[in-house]
């Protein structure tokens, strides 16, 4: 009865021993008398005790690594402080095992060697202006490098770039300086664009209160030259008129005398104290005065 009960310890240790539950998004590499054998996905895998080995469980999912603030010297000799973060990914688990000692530590000095060789060929102020080539570049050079590693780099982004104190300090200066620069070209441009647009508005007005001028006297002088035409044509008819009616009464001469000293006689009662007579009305006067005469000494004859 021991004895049943020792063996079912010794099989109930040998099945823990052999069987292994990989989770998802890891393997397992496992090695059999010291030699890799295999690489065991997610799920139930059955290994000979004693004689297979787990070596190294991978992780397959996309992983982050902060590599330490890195001080390097730009082109134009400053000293410069840079972070930066690496994603990469595991793609072949055997290699990352079996051909560096730690994945970690390579991606870590790779990337330390390939930033100063970038920094050190770019000015300060370039680096602040082409951040996303050297992440591209950093990607690159690393990706080629982690190759044979089994690893894939994803991405490379750097963080931060910290220039000294007194640079910082100057860069402040020269920042401030700009903006005050374009502060006051921009204030320039400003007063500029309103002056123009004042002159031009200035400019409207006055057009437009000629062009007002100029079509108030066209108006106004064809309103007169249309008055001018009526009346014209006013009188024209009134004269039309007492011709037709002169010609229509068909006046004798002795009529036409006496209106005419009628009208003498209206042109005497102004103001004037000279009134000059014409020929053809002394004529009439004559003929009347011999007319009288003729009167009168028919009066004395009888």
């Amino acid at each position: 009865m021991v004895f049943l009960l020792i063996l079912l310890a010794i099989f109930f240790i040998i099945a823990i021993l052999s069987i292994k539950i990989v989770r998802q998004s890891e393997v397992y590499v496992i090695e059999r008398l010291g030699k890799f054998h295999k690489v065991a996905d997610a799920g139930l895998t059955i290994i000979i005790p004693f004689i297979d080995h787990v070596r190294s469980v991978v992780s397959l999912k996309q992983q982050t690594m902060d590599i330490p603030p890195q001080g390097v010297i730009t082109k134009d000799n400053v000293t410069i402080t840079i972070d930066t973060v690496v994603f990469y990914q595991v793609i072949d688990p055997a290699k990352a095992v079996y051909e560096i000692q730690s994945l970690k530590k390579g991606i870590e000095y790779i990337s330390t060697t390939a930033i100063r060789d970038i920094i050190g060929k770019m000015d300060l102020d370039e680096t602040f202006t082409s951040r996303e080539e050297i992440n591209s570049k950093l990607r690159i050079v690393l990706d080629e490098a982690t190759d044979k590693w089994g690893c894939n780099i994803d991405r490379v982004e750097v963080q931060d770039i910290n220039p000294p104190a007194e640079i910082r300090d100057a860069m402040e200066k020269q920042m401030n300086a700009e903006r005050n620069k374009r502060a006051l070209i921009l204030e320039a441009e400003a007063e500029k664009q309103s002056a123009i647009t004042i002159a031009e508005g200035k400019k409207q007005a006055a057009i437009l209160e000629a062009e007002a001028d100029k079509e108030a006297k066209i108006r106004r002088a064809a309103g007169e030259a249309e008055a001018i035409k009526e009346v014209a044509e006013a009188k024209a008819k009134e004269v039309q008129m007492v011709y037709e009616a002169i010609k229509k009464a068909d006046p004798d001469e002795k009529l036409v005398q006496i209106k005419s000293l009628e009208a003498l006689e209206e042109v005497a009662k102004g103001e004037a104290n000279k009134v000059f007579i014409p020929f053809d009305a002394t004529t009439a006067l004559g003929s009347l005065g011999a007319l009288a005469d003729v009167v009168k000494d028919g009066k004395e004859k009888k």
